[in-house]
Order: C-alpha cells, then sequence, then structure tokens
C-alpha cells in the first residue's frame, strides 16, 4: 500500500512562489512515476506535471511550463513541485499521484494523496 502525503500549500499574491512536497510511504519509492493534478472549484481534475521513476525525465502541462519544476528524492521517498510566478488561475487542491509508468491520464494512477490547497490572491 502506498500511501502519499502532500504539504506545502498555503496563501501567496500573484507573482509568489511555492514548493509543494509529497511524502510516500513505501520501499520502493523509486518504482513509482510520480505526478501533480489539480482541480480548481467547478473544474474537473487537470494534469500538471510528471516525473518519471529516476527523474531523469519530466513533462509539464502548457499552462505551467517555464513556471513550475517537478522533481523527486528517492533516498527521502518525495517529490517536489517548486512554482514560481504564481497566478489566480493556479488556485486549486493540489495532489500528488503514483503509477507504475509514466501517464498524463489521472485514471491511471492508483494511489492519491489527500490534496493540499493553493490560494493565489491578485
Amino acid at each position: 500500500q502506498v500511501q502519499l502525503v502532500e504539504s506545502g500549500g498555503g496563501l501567496v499574491q500573484a507573482g509568489g512562489s511555492l514548493r509543494l512536497s509529497c511524502a510516500a510511504s513505501v520501499r520502493t519509492f523509486s518504482r513509482y512515476a510520480m505526478a501533480w493534478f489539480r482541480q480548481a472549484p467547478g473544474k474537473e481534475r487537470e494534469f500538471v506535471a510528471v516525473i518519471n521513476w529516476w527523474g531523469s525525465s519530466t513533462d509539464y502541462a502548457d499552462s505551467v511550463k517555464g513556471r513550475f519544476t517537478v522533481s523527486r528524492d528517492n533516498a527521502k521517498n518525495t517529490v517536489f513541485l517548486q512554482m514560481n510566478s504564481l497566478k489566480p488561475e493556479d488556485t486549486a487542491v493540489y495532489y500528488c499521484a503514483a503509477a507504475d509508468s509514466v501517464s498524463y491520464r489521472d485514471y491511471e494512477y492508483d494511489h492519491w494523496g489527500q490534496g493540499t490547497q493553493v490560494t493565489v490572491s491578485s
């Protein structure tokens, strides 16, 4: 069983930065591709970023490309999302998720955290 716990969300002004963390309680963390999704009020959950098992490959939604960076520390069973130049439209609950392979589709992820709220004020 994989348990994921996000942290680092909060309230920030537009243009500011936040760093989200997702700690995994699993021995084989390095076997999982890790992704970040987000869901804004009244909207469907959407893909944000993904990183492969060893951190050698990443990809991003067009809306965050150049502003967000995903990384992982397999020794600490943790994945990060560094968010810079935040915009009000980035306001959402952010979830980390784990899967056996890299995917952009939320239904292909078997394990999810509880989410952390990010609010960007204008």
